[in-house]
């Protein structure tokens, strides 16, 4: 089936005029900050962050504008400006160029063009070893995790439009060799709370190349391929959404699985072993006080984890299925038409597992069951 989930996959990927709106709209808007008379001398850095830098974001449906979360780095010092303040400095800058675009969030400005949703993120000042960082090419890089999956956090790393140097290859080496950045957590504003909270964007890209690379790329895959099925199954359930889906796939989806179809199947199995219906505390990545499930209610997460096992029932019977007409027609269930139907019938034996999802008694491990 692995022919069959590259193309699904291609199919629920961002398309390629998508991604190419989305890079205009967030270079667009970076360039204006820089340049901004008022706002370019207090800005450090700019950077990607997100499904979009992680590579884990799928195509809109219906009439959902793409996504693209930007971090601005300031110098503004915590004890000058609060959250309120920091923000309003950015206001007319706003006003000019995005009129009627543009609102202010809790803890951001969304800006909503045709086709493309930007979330504008500001910090405070980080400390002064390390604002010289949030310029280097590992930080500023707008390449994502399948187009550079060799990003390391550190000085020697180049972003692919910079590797026409004589001494490209030799930096890039150094870069495997060389350990990363340790960074503190930036803080950003949190208005209704009125005060900086902490983050680390960076981290979390960490983390998901680091899971991609144990799981032989298939991990940002896997996180596609959840969080498609519950828009295709469940486009009436709003949460959980984005990050705190991919942050429980980063908690369920284990390490050595041999293919997306696999990790799909023990992801969903793992939820239901691993949480037992009661929702968890999944600290942030680099930020061990933040629960990235700490906004969710308690109904939703048991209406989420009530879909997570149906889920695990189809999946697991299209993973062990020897038959491949029925084993897309089971895909489709969970993933629907965006999956491709089988052609020429059935394969294998033809026989299928009729045995159905049983809950597991501890949590899934690959190499059980049949890849697809």
């Amino acid at each position: 089936m692995k022919s069959a989930f590259a193309d699904f996959l291609t199919e629920i990927r961002p398309t390629t005029n998508q991604r190419g709106e989305m890079m205009t709209a967030h270079a667009t808007l970076r360039a204006h900050l820089r340049a901004d008379d008022k706002l370019g001398p207090i800005i450090a850095g700019d950077f990607l962050q997100g499904s979009y830098r992680r590579h884990t974001a799928v195509r809109p449906k219906g009439d959902k504008r793409s996504d693209v979360d930007i971090i601005i780095v300031t110098k503004l010092s915590e004890n000058e400006y609060t959250p309120e303040t920091g923000m309003a400095l950015f206001e007319p800058f706003l006003e000019k160029r995005y009129k009627g675009k543009w609102r202010k969030q809790g803890r951001s400005f969304g800006i909503d063009m045709s086709q493309v949703s930007l979330d504008l993120v500001i910090t405070s000042a980080p400390s002064e070893a390390e604002i010289g960082i949030y310029k280097s090419d590992a930080v500023e890089s707008d390449d994502d995790l399948e187009d550079a999956p060799d990003w390391r956090l550190n000085e020697s790393w180049l972003a692919l439009g910079h590797r026409d140097r004589s001494d490209a290859r030799d930096m890039i080496k150094k870069a495997m060799q060389t350990r990363e950045w340790t960074l503190r957590p930036l803080r950003i504003p949190d208005r209704d709370a009125r005060k900086w909270d902490d983050t680390h964007p960076l981290a979390q890209i960490q983390e998901t190349r680091n899971r991609n690379l144990s799981t032989s790329g298939c991990f940002v895959n896997v996180v596609k391929a959840v969080k498609w099925s519950r828009l295709e199954r469940y486009p009436e359930t709003k949460h959980p959404k984005g990050f705190p889906v991919e942050r429980m796939v980063g908690d369920c989806c284990p390490d050595g699985i041999g293919s997306v179809a696999e990790g799909v199947a023990l992801t969903f199995e793992g939820i239901v072993s691993r949480y037992g219906g009661r929702k968890p505390r999944l600290q942030d990545y680099g930020v061990p006080g933040h629960d990235v499930l700490g906004r969710l209610s308690d109904a939703d997460f048991a209406t989420f984890y009530a879909q997570s096992r149906e889920c695990a029932v189809i999946a697991r019977q299209a993973l062990d299925s020897i038959d491949r007409a029925e084993s897309c027609e089971l895909w489709r269930q969970l993933f629907g038409s965006k999956f491709p139907k089988s052609e020429g019938g059935g394969g294998g034996g033809g026989g299928t597992n009729k045995s159905g999802f049983q809950e597991p008694s501890k949590p899934a491990t690959p190499g059980t069951g049949r890849f697809a």
